[in-house]
């Protein structure tokens, strides 16, 4: 059959909750390959909750749903505080992106509690904000960046980056709301190391199956780049 929209191939998947250092309890699911060990671990940031993100937004549930089988990643999807989604409510409220940094290190105390290898934070919109903003307190291998708007970030902690060992990887869309490539190279000068992949034809919601496939390859090709190319078909 053929790999698109909402089709869920075989993992195993948990249902999990994440307790916050501010004591609120936040609502996820953890996938994992079902028939391996995962070679790498993708902990996904959400878009922002006012304007509809969530743990299911689709870029984030399709790489749950097809990422475990296709590239051996577990995927561990959460909603930040205050937000819902059909797996439920997280405790709290939205806090603009700053309380939401007890929720980013939430997931990284499950990720070292479950002994998940090589994590990775993918940020979406909203998601890369708290990605660039706090992933340096974490021990994670990089950050891959989905349509940075760049709203929330300073100039100085996008340049806190410069010089870390670890990978900022960030998918610009041509013709995203907020940030597109030209503007992108300016704003993110301030880490000469940085991977900026612009996408042609691409858009700040990766609307559609030919950019969802586009941008679940170039996090595998980041992540784990043996199980290239991703395969269109399942037996």
């Amino acid at each position: 059959m053929e790999i698109r929209g909402p089709l869920e191939l075989p993992a195993t998947r948990e249902p999990i909750e994440l307790s916050t250092a501010d004591e609120l309890t936040l609502v996820g699911e953890l996938a994992l390959p079902e028939n391996a060990q995962p070679v790498a671990t993708l902990v996904t940031l959400h878009p922002l909750p006012t304007a509809g993100g969530f743990m299911d937004s689709h870029i984030l549930r399709k790489a749950s749903a097809r990422l475990p089988a296709l590239a051996d990643l577990a995927v561990l999807r959460f909603n930040t505080r205050g937000t819902t989604s059909p797996r439920g409510t997280s405790e709290g409220r939205f806090d603009g992106g700053e309380a939401e940094q007890f929720d980013v290190a939430a997931a990284m105390d499950f990720v070292r509690e479950r002994s998940l290898p090589r994590p990775w934070l993918l940020g979406w919109s909203f998601g890369t904000e708290l990605a660039l903003k706090y992933g340096r307190e974490h021990d994670v291998e990089g950050i891959i960046l989905l349509s940075p708007p760049l709203h929330r970030t300073t100039a100085e902690e996008i340049a806190a980056w410069a010089g870390d060992e670890r990978r900022v990887i960030a998918l610009i869309p041509e013709f995203d709301d907020y940030l597109r490539p030209e503007e992108a190279q300016k704003r993110f000068a301030s880490i000469p190391d940085i991977t900026l992949i612009p996408v042609e034809g691409g858009k700040h919601l990766w609307v559609g199956e030919t950019q969802t496939r586009r941008v679940l390859t170039e996090i595998v090709a980041v992540v784990n780049p043996d199980a290239l190319p991703l395969p269109n078909e399942w037996p």
